[in-house]
This record gives C-alpha cells, structure tokens and sequence, in this order.
C-alpha cells in the first residue's frame, strides 16, 4: 500500500487569465511527466484539450492529472477560471485536500479570485499563493500581497521576493534560507544558480524573515517563549509550524514567479510538498441520514482499514466512453469488485479504473483511499453520488449547487438532429449539474438552462461540434420570480356535498412578505384544535405546490411567509385531500391582493476598462439601470463595480468592446433578485400573456 503521507490532492485555481493553467504545464515539465510544453496561447496545453478550450484559450472542465516531485504524489486538477464555469471549481474543492491560489502580478485580486477564494474558505481547503507574471508590465508583488490582505481579508505569510521588476525580473530570493535563486536566459526551468542575496536586498529580506519567523512561532508556545528570549528556532521547527499553521487556515504561504517564463515554480512545488496537507491531515468527510440528510456524527475516517467510501465529483464523456471521476475517502477498490451507490441503491461492478492525465489514460487494477481516479463505463451513477460497500451503506456529504439565472429556446434542424440532441443532453446534463434542460408542454421546444450566457453558448457550441446537433437558437430567457409586497388576512373554505362522503376544509390564514431569500415559509398558530394537526402537512403541501405559478405572469414566487391561525373541519367529511384543496384556492384568491410583484436576477459586475473610457462605461452601465458600486484604479486601468439586472447585460461584451477599442473586459456572476420597476415589468407580464394565448 502506498503511504498516505506522500499523497497531495491539490487544485490549481485562480481568475481567467492569471496563468493557472500555464503553471499547470510548467508543473507537469517540471515533474517529467511531459517532455514538451504546450502553450495556452496557442491552443496546445495538456489539459486544455477540448476544441473550445483550445480556440478560446480558458479552461471549461476541470482536467485531472498525476505527477511525482520528491517522491510525493501529487493528484492535480486543472480548474477553470471563468465565472459561468464556478461549479466547476466548486466540486474540485470539495475533494481536495488543498490548493494553490494562482494571481496575476499586474491584475492582482480579480473578480474570479474572490469567488474562488470564497468557495475555497466555505470548504476549508488549506492553500499556498503564487503570484504569477512578474514579468509583465505594471506587476508589483507586495501590491498583490497587500490585496490578498484587503480584498480576500487573508494572511499571505511572504515566502520568496521577486529579484528585479517587469523585464529586470531574473529570479526570486528564498526568504527562509536566504538564498537567491536567479534563471539565466534560455527560458529553461532547470537553468539557475543559487547565490547570495543581492546587495540592495538584504534589509528588505532581513525583514520579511522577521515577519516570517514571527508568525511562524505563534503556532508553539514553547518555541514562541524561546524566540522572545532571543533563541533562533531551527529551520525544521520553523517548518513544522508554517505546516501547522497552513493546515488551520491560520495563514497562507505566498510566492512568486513567472510561470510562462519558468521562474520560481520549483518552490511552489517544495512548498506543496513541505506545507499542505495529506489526505490523512485534513478533516474526514461527514457521513449524512440518507432520509433527511442531517449529518450522523460518522465521519469517512481516510484509512485503507475502514469499508470503501468514494465520493463521484465529476461525470465526463468522451470518445472511449462514459468517465466517473471519483475520490477515495476510505478503504481499497479493487476491479471486478462490486460497489453500492447509496443514492440509487444499485450495485455495480467495477470493471476498468484508469488513472487521468488530461486525456490519456494509464489503466489501473487497484486503487485506495486518498487516491482520484476515473472508473469507465459506470451507468446509473451522476455527481454527488456516494459509492459505498454494499456490507457497510453510508451517504456521504453531498453538493449544493446554484439555480441557473439565464435559459434559452432551442429546435433542431431536422429528424436527424431531434434523435442525436436526445442523447447528447442526457450526456451533458450528467456532466455539468449546473446545466439545466426542461421540454415547454405548451410549445414542445427544449428550453436550456445555465449560469450565463458563456455557459450557454459552450453547450451549443459541443451540441453542434461534438455531436453533430444543427439547431436553431432563440433569444437568451431570463429567470424571473414573483413575490408580494403587502400582509393580507383572509379565509377560505372548500366544501363540496355529491353522493356518498362529501370534502369540507375551512381555513383563515395571513400571507405576507417574508425575508429576502427565504423562499417559502409556513407556520401555524392554531389553538383550540380548530384545525386538527394532522392536516398542517396538507395544507403546507397545498400552498408551496402553488409556489411554482405565480399570480403575475406565472414565474415561481419567492419569500413569502403564510401563517395559519384559525380553520374549521367536518368529524366526517374532512381530509387531508380538503385541505390541501383548500390551500390551493386560497393561494388563488389571496396572492391577487397582496401586492403582487415581479422580480428580476440582479449580477454582480466587474468590469476592466482602460483609464480613458471610464466616463463612457459608467454612463453605459447608468443607462442599463446599473448601480455603481465602487471603482478602483489599477496599474493598467481601472476596475468598476456595479449590480445591473441580467436582462440589460445580453450582448455586453460587443459594447464593452467597441467603446474601450478592444481592451474592456468583464465578468459577472448573480447576486440577488431585486423588484423590477414598473414599466419592465408590464413589458415581460404583456409577453408572457400573449406567449400563452399564441399557444
């Protein structure tokens, strides 16, 4: 068996465009585990090898690959960094044991950045920084420093200092040994000398060792008790605690380089190995009830000795068939073995397991715990699933993941299409659980849902190339809800008297408001056993199956509280049927007159624009009811902050391009829903209701 404590189960995630999957080619070189590199500019890097990635040159998928350094494993995954694609990043944290946080040296914290560092913190993922591209124009390391501390409100701990700035950039000194190491120019990794700190560095490195040890010892009373009385701690003791104090989160290890220009990636692999947890060194996975999905109090110990436990984060398909990308919490699968998916309730027989690298596969016989592999062939088993020992069922910790804010209306071209589109969205709604497709009774077209319109013209984009789908495409659909905005008191009673028993269900209750996202709330005050307490559930069933029509235009209502204070029943003729009726019409007749009112998706936008257009992309946001949050001026231009609902922001980027001559970008991701003002909201109300009378 292998030792667990040579494991590193590591993602690589960071903003579009800040190098992520640069460093992830520079890595593989590094460790030999490929001979040349690709570059992402060209369309040529390992793990980007779908044809979209390659033609756009960002990351869509997650690519898993495996490589060795100092005789430790390291799993890697290959995040994306675009914001439609976060679902992605989501579901790699949540099987990683750590990460490393790639930032660019001159667009600092970005938008992206934060998002992930925020998913990274909600999955308590201990994690090192690199800041990247110290060679380009307008980077400046400690200015990011001072961002990761401002912005993402993190403790960055200083490892290395670049040597020289922009093009002067020749190497980084290694704060703890204070050594410099300094790269010659052939642009190969392996061509550099360690030599002495350069002399007009020696204060600033002095200083940041003082910081370093400092924080280092704050992790051993001991150690700190000695520091205090002037006793130098050893670079082992010093280490031991920079380990500890990564794995609690207490601070995050951060170096620098370029990794396009091969500078400064050897220590961020030391690093992983000396500083980030191994499988063992990390909180084990809770165990959840399969009926209410509360935690149990059992945890999925890691340990070869335990009952398997795997958790399946990712379905991929590709031309050698359909991929189950799983994590091994505990025990051993071996192939030819048969395993239970706790979800399902099904066994199946493990017949191939491969190891990843990108797109080429090594196969495999065994496997154990802490290790990430694929299993090909798997049928019923979808992301989120726990694969379990048929002796010992358990469900582990399942994925949340967010509704879809945006949709669009898709027809085939013709028969041929309709048979291949079928099959081709079973595959890709298995893959992507944030991709979302729903058939309209009324009208027969497919509708696709996602996190953006990126996302959604991607999954056209595969449907046409991969599968060979021609479809027409409607207008991008926004996800609108309804809500009210008054508390009415009212009362309701169902009666209905033909042959045999009749139905009588009385009910007075009051609707209001609830808090902002809330959804549905139901609550009931009734005393005296006016109405008997085994109907509540009936009369909750009633009125949140309604919740998905509203009284506007139809669209689902949200945040609305209903309390039940008082009712009437019938020894003979009441039932839990009745009142559940009774629920149902009076959400007909109340929802009416408590103010009803239409909301719209508000995003959370970010855009990048050179200094000299400010003016214009401030007016253009303005008019697209935009409220500008804030903006920052960077070394390159400035950064603007806005919410904007989504149905202004179709097409932005076009716009974004022609007034900032090219050089705007932007990102956006949902915030909240927000009311929508009148004049919008009779415009979608009036298309809905001639959508409906058309049909």
């Amino acid at each position: 068996m292998a030792d667990l404590s040579h494991y590193r189960n590591i993602g690589i995630f960071a903003h579009v465009d800040a190098g992520k999957t640069t460093t992830t080619e520079r890595i593989l070189k590094l460790t030999g585990k490929i001979h040349k590199t690709g570059e992402v500019h060209d369309g040529e890097s390992t793990t980007d090898f779908m044809e979209q990635e390659a033609e756009r040159g960002i990351t869509i998928q997650s690519a898993a690959t495996t490589c060795f350094w100092r005789d430790h494993r390291f799993n890697i995954i290959d995040t994306p960094g675009h914001v439609d694609f976060t679902v992605e990043v989501y579901r790699s944290l949540k099987v990683l044991d750590g990460g490393v946080g790639v930032f660019c040296g001159s667009g600092g914290v970005e938008p992206q950045s934060e998002t992930n560092w925020r998913y990274a913190n909600e999955s308590e993922v201990a994690r090192i920084i690199f800041v990247n591209k110290l060679d380009r124009i307008g980077a400046d390391f400690l200015r990011v420093v001072g961002q990761v501390e401002n912005v993402l409100g993190a403790n960055p701990l200083v490892m290395t200092l670049p040597i020289g700035r922009e093009d002067e950039f020749t190497g980084v000194v290694d704060v703890l040994t204070k050594k410099a190491y300094v790269w010659d120019d052939s642009g190969l990794p392996e061509n550099y000398e360690v030599t002495d700190v350069p002399a007009d560095m020696v204060e600033l490195v002095d200083e940041y060792y003082e910081k370093l040890i400092e924080t280092a010892v704050e992790q051993d009373d001991e150690l700190m008790m000695a520091y205090m009385e002037g006793e130098e701690p050893s670079m082992e003791d010093i280490k031991r605690c920079i380990r500890k104090g990564t794995i609690a989160l207490d601070f995050f290890p951060t170096y620098c380089g370029s990794a396009f220009k091969n500078k400064g990636v050897q220590l961020v692999l030391d690093a992983v190995v000396d500083y980030l947890p191994s499988p063992t060194e990390v909180d084990a996975q809770p165990l959840t009830d399969e009926e209410t999905g509360e935690p149990t109090g059992e945890v999925a110990t890691v340990s070869t000795d335990e009952p398997f436990r795997a958790l399946a984060f990712k379905i991929m398909d590709d031309r050698f068939g359909a991929l189950t990308f799983i994590r091994i919490y505990s025990g051993v699968l071996n192939k030819g073995d048969t395993i239970l998916n706790s979800y399902t309730g099904k066994t199946e027989r493990i017949g191939r397991m491969v190891e990843m690298h990108a797109d080429e596969r090594t196969e495999l016989s065994t496997a154990q715990a802490g290790d990430i592999l694929a299993v090909v062939g798997m049928k019923n088993v979808q992301t989120g699933h726990t694969l379990c020992d048929p002796k010992n069922p358990c469900t582990l910790e399942p994925m949340i993941f967010p509704d879809p804010v945006i949709s669009i209306a898709v027809t085939p071209k013709d028969k041929g299409s309709t048979e291949k589109m079928g099959v081709a969205i079973g595959k890709m709604v298995a893959e992507d659980p944030s991709f979302v497709v729903e058939t309209d009774e009324d009208s027969g077209e497919t509708i696709l849902k996602g996190m953006g319109e990126l996302h959604l013209d991607i999954k056209v984009d595969i449907l046409k190339r991969t599968y060979g789908v021609e479809l027409e495409v409607g207008q991008p659909q926004v996800a609108y809800r309804e809500t009210i905005t008054q508390e009415i008191e009212d009362s309701y009673t169902h009666k209905k008297q033909s042959g045999g028993s009749g139905q009588f269900g009385k009910i007075d209750y009051r609707i209001k408001p609830g808090e902002a996202n809330s959804d549905f709330t139901f609550t009931s005050t009734v005393v005296g056993g006016n109405v008997p307490k085994e109907f509540f559930p009936a009369i909750e069933k009633g009125f949140k199956g309604m919740m998905a029509e509203g009284p506007l235009a139809g669209f689902p209502v949200l945040d609305v509280e209903i309390e039940l204070f008082d009712g009437g029943f019938h020894a003979v003729d009441s039932s839990a049927v009745a009142f559940e009726i009774a629920a149902k019409g009076a959400f007909r007749q109340s929802m009416p007159k408590a103010g009803p009112q239409l909301l719209e998706p508000v995003m959370k936008v970010d855009v990048f624009t050179p200094e000299d257009h400010v003016g214009d992309v401030i007016g253009d946001l303005n008019r697209r009811r935009g409220m500008i949050g804030g903006q920052e001026a960077g070394v390159t231009g400035v950064r603007i902050k806005a919410d904007v609902p989504l149905s202004e922001m179709f097409g932005y980027i076009g716009h974004l391009r022609t007034m900032t001559s090219g050089r705007g970008q932007f990102s956006m991701e949902f915030s909240h829903y927000a009311a929508c003002p009148n004049s919008v909201a009779e415009a979608v109300i009036a298309a809905e209701a001639e959508k409906k009378a058309n049909k």
